[in-house]
């Protein structure tokens, strides 16, 4: 009897909760959202999440405002929004560093990738560039590669930062290609990039829309990218995965909530986000940075993310790459 009991209360509380679920998510959103961006604004991220939060706001009935808490890779901004409360009034707009690279980078975070955080959608992919200053005696990636193996070490990379994709790829580059570069960190792409243009690095790895606009004018040669197929917005720009098969390197965006966010709650805020990114402004936006959208069901990110944290494992273990 004690036993059909219990049984009958867990259902009983299984039920109240459900039902306490649906009836938050039916009233939900009553007050302004917040979507913290783990890193500066200015950038292409900052740049997305803004454009997600504004046509959210339309959707939703309240203001969806972007804060921007950048440090330590995005761990500052990952951190206090794992930590804020499960209610959907406190979203993440992060990139792989915080939800997945930067559990093996970093020796301690104070959250973990999988565990801390409820997924909503993928929003994007997007590749960087390998670029050279135009005196860098190559003018096409096997050249590079010849040079390289013939002069190991000798030559360096710039790149956004320690931790990021850019870094990552020189490190891959040297994994896949069997060659040695030195790694140099900027805090932030622009000084990498401009420190490239001044010839004080002769490559650098970096995205579209800081890249594009000096290869278009010749001040840089753009000689690869690292997504696995030829960018639209470079055609006659080889895949380094042309030379070098299986490479693939490319930052991902997406959306998550503090873990045990009403499920209701992430189904809404998933219908919203998807519909969004499958509009045509959306996508010729995200084209615009050189990305792929990528809009997706909460479960298929769920699984994407659980299988970069340990593509990104490995990566760091074979390359050796560190945070410096």
């Amino acid at each position: 009897m004690k036993d059909s009991v219990y049984r009958f209360m867990g259902v009983l509380s299984g039920v109240v909760v459900l039902a306490g679920g649906t009836a938050h998510a039916e009233s939900y959103p009553s007050k302004p959202i917040r979507v913290i961006v783990p890193f500066s604004a200015g950038g292409p991220t900052d740049a997305m999440a803004r454009d997600l939060a504004l046509r959210m706001s339309k959707e939703l009935g309240q203001p969806v405002v972007v804060e921007n808490r950048a440090g330590a890779g995005g761990n500052i901004g990952a951190e206090i929004a794992a930590k804020s409360a499960p209610d959907g009034y406190t979203l993440l707009f992060a990139t792989n560093g915080p939800l997945a690279g930067n559990s093996s980078l970093y020796k301690n975070i104070a959250y973990d990738p999988i565990k801390s955080f409820a997924p909503i959608t993928n929003y994007a992919l997007i590749g960087n560039i390998l670029a050279v200053n135009p005196s860098f005696p190559v003018h096409s990636f096997p050249e590079l590669m010849k040079l390289l193996k013939a002069n190991p070490a000798k030559y360096s990379y710039a790149s956004g930062g320690s931790g990021t994709t850019q870094h990552l790829a020189g490190e891959l580059l040297k994994v896949m290609g069997g060659v040695q570069m030195t790694h140099v960190p900027y805090k932030g792409e622009g000084p990498a990039v401009l420190d490239t243009l001044g010839n004080q690095v002769p490559m650098v790895f970096c995205n579209f829309s800081s890249c594009l606009p000096y290869i278009q004018s010749g001040k840089l040669v753009a000689l690869a990218v690292t997504s696995p197929k030829r960018n639209p917005a470079l055609p006659n720009v080889p895949a380094i995965a042309e030379t070098l098969p299986g490479f693939d390197l490319r930052a991902w965006y997406g959306l998550v909530a503090p873990v045990t966010t009403p499920t209701p709650i992430i189904h809404r805020l998933n219908e919203v986000a998807v519909k969004i990114i499958n509009s045509p402004e959306t996508m010729a936006k995200i084209r615009s940075y050189g990305g792929e959208p990528r809009p997706s069901s909460a479960e298929e990110y769920g699984q994407f993310i659980r299988s970069e944290v340990q593509k990104w494992a490995n990566l760091v273990k074979a390359s050796g790459a560190t945070v410096d």
